[in-house]
């Protein structure tokens, strides 16, 4: 008999053997539904083959296939199954996060039938007044004597789905289903929206692109905030589809895509699909459904969307590349970008990295020679770049945390009509409450961090695990009741601002005031508008949007980022502080960026303010070199976690002895740890690290996969939760 071995969404990692019952049809990349223990689950078949591990009469049989069809096209299915190496991660969790929710639940891989009403044969013949004393039900049947009801039309046409069973109980009428229509969108593809003339830069941009569009290339889009990075994508799609084949585009966040949608649906008479964590499980399918069968031209989406099947994919677009929102932190610990570059060289199609501020490890394969760099140097259109100023705030008398001058800059510019930005990476009222009397200060039990107060909300909430309390009517420890907010955020801030700029609106852009459906989409059409406005927000504000009446942008508080044990600091500092000055003066008017700190002489901030980010990045690589740092050298990092903080440290020390002790382990393996995390305590836990580096990614790689095999005859392995976090973002 033949034996399938199936990957279920377990953190174990290896595959489970079920025998395939006679007649039965089942292949690689298809789910089928097994028992395992007392419960059905889901499982996605990675092989089929006549051998197991187990004597035949000792295995149970699959339940029931799911699929005639593999769900997965080949080049992602080999990129899944890669991945699972690289990343040391169970190919059951690896296979079901690709997967929309309602199909790792084992529901249909097709679109859910339209149901339909329809008159019966009767029901067209019947003396339509024998029904006057059922005023409903007369209307709803005079209606379907006329033409066949959706479902989803009856409320619209305010006829009652009860009148309507009624009818049928009568024999009067019948519901049907019908699958929906795969529409074809190529045969009447066109450009409908208008295209803005490209600059020399741009033009050649897409002249090189297009001119290896058959097969695979990584191209590196490095331009200068506001030089038309999106007009190139759209210039090169528009090949594409032209072409009849569908596009990938990734965005770093939710908040680009309302925005981003938008241009994209403008310019092209085809299908935009969108995915991303707000949208309910149907939409996710849906969407899903619609990129692998070919009837969504373009799927646009968040780190996620990459592994959407498609039915002819031509080309992936990634956005912002540099930014971290493309790397999973949690669970399977992947990084996108990465991903989707070998993705593109298993689809055998172009891939672009665009960014103002590319990551440094993107530089160093454009030197090495594995990326080509295209260069926009020039604002598009008449825009010119911005003048920037450092604004010295010591021994300055601050009012809502902005300095005299800030505000006088920015009276100027809103009595000119035009818009100011304030960044503030902190949201909630303030970072902190403290007792005046006894100086304590809320902290987080779980965390060992202070609790930020949100004042409309009146509660505290910890930003690391979440958690919330109610806001303390007097202190805990003393009983004083002079409880004071230190230090400022978005909420705060806001509401200082009002006083100062009476009739001005004011718009807070943050997690916590665009977590409706919709919220932010109204907020930027609120922008949009125009006339002068104060935009306060936090890196959601820094990212990608083009706001034309914005004249002023001004960074209130950074200096934290300027000493950072974290070696990767300077590099996110250089790119924020890149990327939200680009939003000012993108639209022909003159923009203005101010940067207030204690630290006016920082080398860092000399850096970026007289030679620009090329300059930093040029240097920072350098350093990087000299001390053996990514990308020169590879990194994975092993957590470790506990409730008492004793068995974390004993674990990673113990796997630091197996490690050291691998015939793999030469004179470049450089292990350090454990070491406590740099933030040792979350949600109740205690964190300790262990970190690998090594000079060749292919050695340091063969070192762990040997060595994971005998990690769980450690001592403390099934004491402690751990995870793996191969080429780590964060500490």
């Amino acid at each position: 008999m033949l034996v399938a071995h199936i990957a279920l969404p377990v953190p174990l990692a290896r595959t489970f053997d079920y025998l395939i019952p006679d007649g039965m049809t089942i292949a690689a990349g298809c789910r089928a539904s097994v028992p395992f223990g007392r419960r059905q689950m889901v499982g996605i078949v990675l092989a089929v083959s006549e051998h197991s591990e187990l004597p035949h009469n000792e295995l149970k049989s699959v339940s029931e296939a799911l699929d005639s069809q593999p769900l997965f096209p080949a080049p992602l299915w080999r990129l899944l199954l890669w991945a699972k190496d690289y990343y040391h991660h169970p190919v059951g969790e690896v296979l079901f996060h690709a997967l929309p929710v309602l199909l790792r639940q084992g529901k249909p891989d097709h679109p859910a039938p339209l149901w339909y009403w329809r008159a019966s044969e009767e029901g067209q013949s019947i003396d339509i007044n024998s029904l006057k004393r059922a005023a409903k039900q007369q209307q709803a049947l005079a209606m379907l004597r006329q033409r066949d009801i959706w479902r989803h039309q009856v409320p619209e046409l305010e006829i009652s789905e009860t009148a309507l069973q009624a009818l049928r109980k009568k024999g009067l009428c019948d519901i049907h289903s019908q699958l929906p229509e795969i529409t074809d969108w190529r045969p009447g593809f066109t450009v409908s929206g208008d295209r803005l003339r490209l600059n020399t830069e741009q033009a050649t941009a897409v002249g090189a692109i297009h001119g290896e569009s058959g097969q695979f290339a990584a191209w590196l889009l490095a331009g200068i905030t506001g030089s038309g990075k999106t007009e190139v994508y759209l210039s090169v799609l528009e090949n594409v589809l032209a072409q009849g084949r569908q596009a990938l585009v990734l965005v770093p966040e939710i908040g680009l895509t309302p925005q981003t949608i938008a241009r994209f649906r403008e310019r092209f008479n085809a299908p935009v699909e969108v995915l991303h964590s707000a949208l309910n499980d149907s939409e996710r399918l849906s969407a899903w459904l619609k990129a692998r069968s070919g009837e969504a031209a373009i799927v646009i989406g968040t780190r996620s969307a990459l592994f959407t099947p498609f039915k002819d994919l031509g080309v992936i677009v990634i956005d912002e590349e540099h930014d971290s929102s493309y790397k999973q932190q949690e669970g399977w610990r992947y990084h996108a970008r990465d991903l989707a570059v070998f993705r593109a060289h298993a689809e055998n199609i172009p891939i672009i990295l665009g960014s103002a501020t590319p990551a440094l490890e993107t530089l160093h394969n454009v030197r090495i020679g594995k990326y080509r760099q295209l260069k926009l140097t020039r604002r598009a259109g008449n825009a010119r770049p911005a003048t920037q100023h450092v604004l010295d705030l010591k021994g300055q008398a601050l009012q809502a945390g902005l300095a005299p001058q800030l505000i006088a800059r920015m009276r100027q510019h809103l009595q000119a009509d035009n818009q100011v930005i304030l960044f503030l990476n902190r949201r909630g009222f303030a970072p902190a409450l403290l007792c005046h009397d006894c100086g304590w200060i809320a902290e987080c039990p779980r965390c060992d961090h202070y609790y930020t107060l949100h004042q409309a909300q009146r509660h505290l909430r910890c930003h690391h695990c979440d958690s919330q309390r109610p806001l303390p009517p007097q202190c805990p420890q003393c009983g004083s009741t002079h409880m004071v907010p230190v230090g400022l955020g978005t909420e705060q801030l806001e509401q200082l601002l009002a006083p100062l700029f009476p009739g001005v609106p004011i718009s807070r852009i943050d997690r916590d005031t665009t977590s409706r459906k919709g919220a932010l989409e109204q907020q930027l059409a609120d922008v949009y508008r125009g006339g002068a406005r104060v935009l306060i927000g936090t890196q959601m504000l820094a990212k990608g949007h083009h706001f034309p009446d914005v004249t002023l942008v001004s960074l209130l508080d950074v200096d934290g980022a300027l000493f950072s044990a974290d070696f990767r600091a300077a590099e996110r500092f250089a790119q924020l502080y890149t990327q939200v000055s680009g939003r000012a003066g993108r639209a022909g008017k003159q923009g203005e960026v101010v940067l207030q700190t204690h630290h006016p002489d920082h080398p860092l901030l000399q850096t970026l303010l007289h030679q620009g980010y090329d300059a930093f990045a040029d240097q920072a690589l350098a350093e990087r070199q000299t001390m053996m740092l990514p990308p020169w050298s590879s990194h994975i990092l092993i957590r470790a976690e506990d409730h008492n903080n004793q068995q974390a440290p004993v674990f990673l020390q113990q796997f630091r002895n197996l490690l050291q002790s691998s015939p793999l382990a030469d004179q470049q393996l450089w292990l350090i740890g454990p070491v406590p995390a740099l933030q040792p305590k979350r949600g109740g836990r205690f964190r300790w690290q262990l970190l690998l580096q090594h000079g060749s990614r292919a050695r340091l790689q063969r070192l762990l996969s040997d060595s994971l095999k005998l990690v769980n005859t450690l001592p403390e392995a099934r004491r402690v939760k751990w995870v793996l976090d191969v080429d780590p973002i964060e500490s």
